[in-house]
């Protein structure tokens, strides 16, 4: 297996020294990051092709590469320190908040505030920023006990890499989602063909096979990380391992890509955060030992996933980032009031309150999750999962919503969006005065609303949608899992104390 990474290049690029403090700081450059993807060359299927220019040139990558570049440059901003970075006692390393293992409530407070200087960068629209996957190899590590003693599990594996991975503050993608193939409730019952699987144990490592959906970020980042799902039947599906995007075997087939013009002001968005999704498939992919975390165990990837700490992990930095996209889509759909001035208007008023109070739900359930939470017998301070939970499943229904708020609110005004090249042509005074809105100018009135239409109805703006609506899975089952894991006895007892006081 390639490795992308020396021993050599971790020495003299990845880590410097701070004398004043003599601590290592294990955090890299947005250069550095891009220049380890460059490096990677890892086999990436874009519009039929095979890519080979580096991905950070790639017109369908560059926009979203560039900006996380500019993730791991904040990261190392001396007024973001205290935020962004965590300095491990055990080691004298300083690395990313993200990376951070919660421990105290403050440490809650940190991640979340970590989180949302990352998601102001991006309007809260890179589902897959940095954050979101260290944070679910943080989980994996502070769960390590459940593999304990259990057959086909290595928490040593599990253990080690975490440390390579903080040490070279790897980035990540993920897959763990089944193709779409057949999605009955008896398919368990069918041979599946096309999820990706072990086909061999060997003396060097396992050997997978098969596809996967849906990477985001696929062939973006350092490593994939490749883990079941709950609910599997067939034990040569339950695996966990991570493994460098360029390992052979590893192809990365691309969707239609959403980036837009490369002009910010015709595509604001789709041109900076346009994350690629991707099917990953498994072409007979060894797997070395010392990256397989568990194998041939259902009940370790049931347990791992439902028993763990990457609920309550994660659907915190999802919460943290949904608040951000929020305040964002709030700020568009008043300016959108502003320049075309109808805020007089009560039903203007009506759907922009919609947005304030969805706004200020989550940012309540959120401080409540981190009011509520509670060291586990791990020694993990967890968030309180209910809260949570019902922060993201309110999110999947009232995210449409709001995006739909912003097209009723710019109406018209949507569709009818010149490129800039049109106010820089003959014409551009004609449509300044002809575009113009409420004490500006039509430029201005314009590139407002070609960033409204950008996040609701571009292809990069309703991929957007579908992303939210299903972020985290099914809002159905997630609502059911809300009512069934919910304590109402407290509830019922107390309406119960009425009815005696009656009889």
């Amino acid at each position: 297996m390639k490795t992308h990474i020396t021993c050599l290049y971790i020495k003299y690029f990845t880590w410097y020294f701070n004398e004043n403090r003599g601590v290592i700081s294990a955090m890299i450059t947005g250069k550095e990051y891009i220049e380890r993807i460059d490096q990677l060359k890892s086999e990436v299927w874009e519009a039929g092709k095979k890519v080979d220019e580096p991905l950070s040139k790639h017109p369908a990558f560059k926009g979203a590469i560039k900006s996380q570049s500019e993730l791991y440059d904040l990261q190392n901003q001396p007024e973001l320190r205290s935020i962004m970075v965590h300095e491990d006692k055990e080691t004298s390393l300083e690395i990313g908040t993200s990376y951070m293992v919660p421990r105290t409530k403050g440490d809650l407070e940190k991640r979340r505030k970590m989180v949302q200087v990352w998601a102001r960068h991006s309007a809260g629209l890179m589902g897959r920023s940095p954050d979101y996957m260290n944070t679910v190899l943080a989980s994996f590590v502070s769960s390590v006990s459940l593999l304990d003693h259990q057959p086909n599990c290595f928490p040593d594996h599990l253990l080690k890499f975490y440390k390579y991975a903080v040490e070279n503050d790897l980035s990540f993608t993920h897959t763990f989602i089944s193709p779409q193939n057949n999605r009955s409730s008896l398919a368990c019952l069918d041979e599946d063909i096309t999820n990706a699987r072990v086909v061999k144990r060997l003396e060097e490592g396992i050997v997978i096979k098969g596809a996967k959906l849906l990477a985001t970020q696929g062939g973006m980042t350092d490593e994939i990380i490749v883990f079941s799902a709950p609910g599997i039947q067939d034990s040569s599906h339950a695996f966990a391992v991570s493994i460098p995007s360029n390992s052979p075997g590893v192809k990365f087939i691309c969707r239609k890509s959403f980036a837009g013009s490369e002009v910010p002001f015709d595509s604001p968005l789709s041109s900076k955060f346009e994350e690629m999704d991707s099917m990953v498939i498994f072409d007979n992919v060894l797997v070395p030992w010392e990256r397989v975390f568990f194998y041939d165990n259902i009940k370790a990837a049931h347990d791992f996933y439902l028993k763990g700490n990457f609920v309550p992990l994660t659907l915190h930095q999802i919460v943290s980032r949904q608040v951000i996209k929020t305040e964002f889509i709030l700020g568009i759909a008043q300016m959108i009031v502003d320049t075309i001035n109808i805020s007089e208007y009560q039903h203007v008023q009506s759907k922009v309150a919609e947005i304030i109070k969805g706004l200020e739900a989550s940012k309540a359930l959120l401080l409540a999750s981190e009011h509520q939470a509670a060291i586990n017998k791990d020694g993990v301070m967890l968030p309180d999962r209910i809260p949570l939970y019902i922060a993201v499943n309110l999110f999947q229904e009232t995210y449409p919503r709001f995006t739909e708020i912003v097209q009723l609110l710019g109406a018209s005004g949507m569709v009818l969006v010149p490129e800039q090249s049109q106010f820089h042509s003959a014409i551009g005074d004609q449509l300044d005065h002809y575009l113009q809105g409420y004490e500006v100018k039509g430029a201005e009135r314009v590139q407002l609303f070609s960033l409204a239409s950008d996040l609701c109805m571009s292809a990069f703006g309703t991929r957007q949608t579908l992303y939210e609506r299903f972020f985290f899975g099914d809002p159905i089952r997630l609502s059911q899992h809300i009512y069934s894991s919910y304590s109402k006895e407290g509830p019922v007892s107390f309406s119960k104390e009425f009815l005696s006081e009656k009889s």
